[in-house]
């Protein structure tokens, strides 16, 4: 018998913690952020030997700690990067190979360090200067093995791929690649939302697990009773997405 997604967040954060790296703010409260571990360099290594990832010229990578060596890896190989800041409450950020010196790299990686290269960017602005993205990569508190997260729960992510979905920037062919602990890949009873963005891949320091998932991809974009309290006055782009349907 499956575990439900409670019990199973317990047990995977008890674990976690055998492996985790504390965050600078947040400290031990996975509640609050996902964590980086041992291990998530050799994920990321992983990750960049496939042929999925050597073909991707355009990557979203989310602001996770686990992700801190991708998002290098990613500046070292010359890959286009758009991110956002923790929250999205600035928004849309892109970073282009040519504006990060060489031998910088890994302190772009760092959150505080890629504020000195990244271009702010507007949801237009990002489909003018990217057209598609190729792969999205996000961190993961849980994972399922057929690609639904849980355990954290605010929706950031689900938030992203409605956000860009709406302006044709990800589509079917876009990758969507989650990253975490061995332990933290459980098979546990979850309910699917129709905002949930399910994984088509997942990447521990020792595997990439295809989920070979069959839920379809959210397409109806910001599902706007659904939205967390705050979130349409603190996020950016989702004002300017509410402004193209409301501000006429």
């Amino acid at each position: 018998m499956k575990m439900d997604a409670k019990t199973a967040r317990v047990k995977i954060w008890e674990e976690l913690l055998k492996v985790a790296r504390p965050d600078s703010k947040f400290s031990w409260q996975f509640s609050e952020f996902i964590a980086d571990y041992e291990g998530s360099d050799k994920g990321a290594a992983l990750l960049a030997s496939t042929d999925m990832y050597k073909n991707a010229k355009v990557i979203f990578i989310t602001p996770d700690n686990n992700l801190e060596k991708l998002r290098e890896t990613a500046f070292r190989d010359k890959k286009t990067v758009v991110m956002t800041n923790y929250g999205i409450t600035r928004g849309f950020f892109l970073i282009r190979p040519e504006s990060i010196p060489e031998g910088k790299e890994e302190v772009a990686s760092l959150l505080d360090g890629v504020s000195r290269y990244w271009k702010h960017q507007t949801l237009e602005q990002l489909k003018e200067s990217v057209g598609h993205i190729d792969m999205l990569v996000t961190g993961a508190s849980a994972i399922t093995p057929s690609g639904i997260r849980f355990g954290k729960g605010h929706g950031y992510f689900d938030l992203e791929w409605a956000m860009l979905y709406t302006m044709g920037i990800v589509d079917g062919t876009s990758v969507i690649v989650g990253a975490g602990h061995d332990c933290q890949v459980a098979d546990v009873d979850v309910t699917v939302e129709e905002y949930d963005t399910a994984i088509d891949y997942i990447v521990t320091p020792t595997r990439i697990i295809e989920t070979r998932h069959e839920f379809p991809r959210p397409t109806k974009g910001i599902i706007w009773c659904r939205l967390a309290p705050g979130m349409r006055e603190q996020i950016p782009p989702v004002q300017e997405l509410w402004c193209k349907v409301h501000c006429k």
